[in-house]
């Protein structure tokens, strides 16, 4: 089958990327991983002995960014539909976080506690088709809004990238509610042109 036009430059701007390269470089398992480097040295957000819970988390980028601040005493788990190969010191749960049996063996890994952060670089499959690609997208970031409800600790911090448009607006101001301070960033590795940007929530109030 050929290429679609836009297919073919997505390929294109891929393999040219710089943070591609770099990530190649350093052994990083996506470009992605320079997102969180970004969003870690102008925030501050992981500390050391943090528990960490990163939804969406294949290929791994982010966890191998994440664990060595957490470092020994803290502990990351990782959740992915797709599998993800074994990253030194995370924890992975194969599954849909949604359904029962993964959902349940998060609770079990966390042992009665609840997460300092929680992190969401999920995104869908992308078809491509503006309106139904920005309303999938939605419909993952406030699965993921649920799971923190139930699983951030008071004070804790969450992180979720979410695309400008429809909606948009309305979850930013959902999460307002429920957090201190909420921020809005583009790190320097989103690509330009994406609508793609992260939102930084600080100060869970709890339930």
């Amino acid at each position: 089958m050929a290429k679609s036009k836009s297919s073919k430059r997505w390929l294109h701007e891929h393999f040219e990327d710089h943070y591609v390269k770099l990530a190649q470089q350093q052994g990083l398992r996506s470009r992605s991983a320079f997102k969180m480097v970004e969003l870690q040295e102008k925030y501050g957000l992981i500390e050391k002995g943090m528990t960490v819970v990163d939804l969406g988390a294949a290929p791994g980028g982010w966890c191998q960014v994440v664990q060595p601040l957490v470092g020994d005493d803290g502990r990351v788990i990782a959740l992915d539909i797709l599998d993800m190969e074994p990253v030194h010191g995370v924890d992975f749960i194969l599954g849909d976080f949604t359904e029962d049996g993964p959902l349940h063996e998060l609770e079990s890994m966390l042992g009665g506690q609840k997460a300092d952060l929680v992190l969401s670089d999920m995104a869908p499959n992308m078809s491509g088709m503006a309106a139904i690609d920005q309303a999938k997208s939605m419909y993952l970031a406030e699965l993921a809004l649920e799971l923190v409800k139930e699983q951030l600790k008071r004070g804790g911090e969450y992180v979720v990238k979410l695309f400008q448009g429809t909606d948009f607006d309305g979850y930013v101001k959902e999460v307002r509610l429920l957090f201190d301070k909420v921020q809005v960033r583009k790190p320097k590795a989103s690509r330009p042109r994406s609508k793609e940007v992260y939102l930084l929530a600080r100060g869970f109030r709890g339930q």
